[in-house]
């Protein structure tokens, strides 16, 4: 029995061309983690070298800090979720870069440029605001989310001597989770 209800899962992705772990992900997993369905995935930038990292946390991100070396490329890169920041993905250096977003607001896009690392990258948010670090140098990238309602809700990706490669996640985030204690 229990091979023929894998063999059945296995049927359906296939002839779904994996829409229905999709749609498995998105109710099940993405649900109960404080999204509501309509996830998507900006693919990874840059060389991918070192180790993985993923900025992730509870609630919704409310802040950003962004580490740049001395020489240009992103060194370092923190979310606070509500009140709490996350861990640091790559390092630190220096004073960084920092927003603080308000209530209702959300990150919705991210652009930048990049080589073996990120040499810049900008956080832009819903109401027109952004953050910007690093030097302009390198090949183009911009992420946002295949859908209007969905905002930022982690980054994942590979650092080594900087932030050697990074991948947004989109979501819809459940309103409720709403506070930042900035007005």
């Amino acid at each position: 029995m229990l091979f023929f209800t894998i063999f059945a899962l296995v049927a359906v992705s296939a002839a779904t061309d994996g829409k229905y772990f999709s749609d498995l992900f998105n109710r099940k997993f993405v649900k109960t983690k404080i999204f509501l369905p309509l996830y998507s995935y900006s693919p990874s930038v840059g060389s991918g070298s070192g180790s993985s990292y993923t900025l992730t946390g509870e609630g919704r991100i409310t802040a950003v800090r962004v580490w740049e070396y001395y020489r240009g490329h992103i060194y370092g890169i923190q979310f606070r979720y509500g009140y709490t920041w996350s861990n640091i993905a790559g390092y630190t250096y220096g004073a960084p870069q920092q927003m603080e977003l308000y209530d209702g607001e959300a990150i919705v896009q991210i652009s930048g440029k990049y080589s073996h690392y990120l040499q810049t990258i900008i956080f832009v948010t819903n109401r027109g605001r952004s953050l910007y670090a690093g030097q302009p140098s390198g090949t183009s990238f911009n992420m946002y989310p295949e859908h209007q309602e969905s905002e930022l809700v982690f980054i994942s990706g590979r650092y080594h001597g900087g932030i050697s490669s990074m991948g947004a996640h989109w979501a819809v985030v459940d309103p409720s989770l709403n506070s930042s204690g900035v007005h």
